[in-house]
């Protein structure tokens, strides 16, 4: 089989996917996505839903009970859900992009085992505890620390801002196995671990909810061990695999209430014309359709050229920076051209912008973005660290 011939077939089979992704969202995901969108809980009817179609673990390998498909495939998948229910693609993030791709990536046969069976039907969810009270973009300088005893590891620290935080069943924490960042690794925890708290509930401005971790004496036998130490660069390469679902989900959500608002400008009639007449909502679309294209050409190139699934930390980095603006300017136009229908709770476009503004600052703020894309253009490094 030639390449050009593989290319086609590989195109109508995610084409295919995605007709089938779409049939079913439209009938399951769209009828009460607006109510979903405002409820804080975690949907575990739809997680179960999703995973009886196949749609968890889309890049994760048959041989680990995941569809084999490519990141192209999951990035498509995301996006076309997200057209009929947001919330939902959030879970399709968490059992796609998120810590269970560092985990599939990276865990040992018996811990896949163990695991991967509940997270890939919807029946398990995985939260990443990264970062700490002392350790948000300066993710080297947690202090969470896992120390040797026997055959246990015994855990000590705090870890904030988890997603999924408050309803996952297991936790791929980041834990300092030394000093220096070449002791950084990551372990397992299940929920019920001794020595294991979560705190009270606290709320996002999107209305997602996490809850800070404790760890005090936690005690873990050591076949939990994920990355030992020196795996904080394999970590950060499968957090390049979240930065696309969270791109992802940017444009999509973007495009949403893009979508949205164009619909209601094309009928909505004030001045004796529809609101689609005036130049300054024409310009205001079309600036927002740059954006969206734009970015989503980029996040195109990241996921097109990502070897061995995992893409490149540079094109993620522009990728995400590209779509977490186009994605809000978009959704925050949207708001704008619907006036008071679109800033009401009755609207999907209001929950996209506040959803599309969080994304700015989670999974590595626009700030760190520019830094990295800064590094790759003049070649060396710019430490952020103040001088000892």
């Amino acid at each position: 089989m030639t390449a050009t011939v593989a290319k086609q077939g590989e195109n109508t089979a995610q084409a295919d996917l995605l007709d089938s992704v779409h049939a079913f969202a439209r009938k399951h995901l769209a009828p009460g996505a607006l109510e979903r969108a405002h409820d804080p809980r975690y949907s575990w009817e739809i997680a179960r839903s999703l995973g009886e179609q196949g749609l968890l673990g889309l890049t994760i390998s048959e041989a680990d009970g995941g569809q084999g498909a490519g990141l192209a495939t999951a990035v498509a998948v995301i996006q076309a859900v997200a057209q009929h229910c947001p919330k939902s693609a959030d879970i399709l993030q968490a059992g796609n992009f998120g810590a269970i791709r560092t985990f599939a990536e990276f865990g040992t046969p018996e811990q896949k085992a163990a695991y991967l069976p509940d997270l890939l039907s919807g029946n398990g969810l995985i939260s990443l505890g990264m970062s700490e009270p002392e350790a948000g973009s300066a993710a080297t300088e947690l202090t969470t620390t896992a120390t040797e005893d026997g055959e246990d590891l015994v855990l000590n620290g705090t870890k904030i801002w988890g997603t999924h935080s408050v309803d996952a069943t297991l936790f791929l924490v980041y834990v300092r196995f030394g000093p220096g960042t070449r002791n950084i690794g990551s372990v397992l925890v299940e929920r019920g671990d001794p020595g294991f708290t979560l705190g009270s509930p606290s709320t996002y401005m999107s209305g997602e909810t996490w809850a800070q971790l404790y760890f005090d004496d936690c005690r873990i036998p050591r076949s939990r061990i994920l990355l030992g130490p020196g795996g904080f660069k394999k970590q950060m390469s499968g957090f390049n695999v979240e930065r696309i679902g969270n791109a992802s989900r940017s444009l999509a959500l973007g495009r949403l209430a893009f979508t949205i608002a164009r619909d209601h400008v094309a009928q909505r009639t004030q001045f004796g014309r529809t609101l689609s007449e005036f130049q300054g909502v024409q310009w205001t679309f079309a600036e927002a359709a740059v954006g969206l294209e734009a970015a989503e050409a980029l996040l195109d190139r990241a996921v097109r050229n990502a070897a061995n699934g995992l893409p490149s930390a540079y094109e993620t980095t522009v990728a995400k920076l590209a779509a977490n603006q186009a994605g809000f300017r978009a959704a925050d136009a949207a708001m704008q051209m619907m006036g008071a229908l679109g800033y009401s709770s009755e609207s999907l476009v209001e929950y996209c912008m506040r959803r599309t503004r969080g994304w700015m600052i989670a999974g590595g703020s626009l700030e760190m973005m520019k830094n990295r894309i800064a590094e790759e253009i003049f070649g060396r490094r710019f430490p952020q660290r103040a001088a000892q």
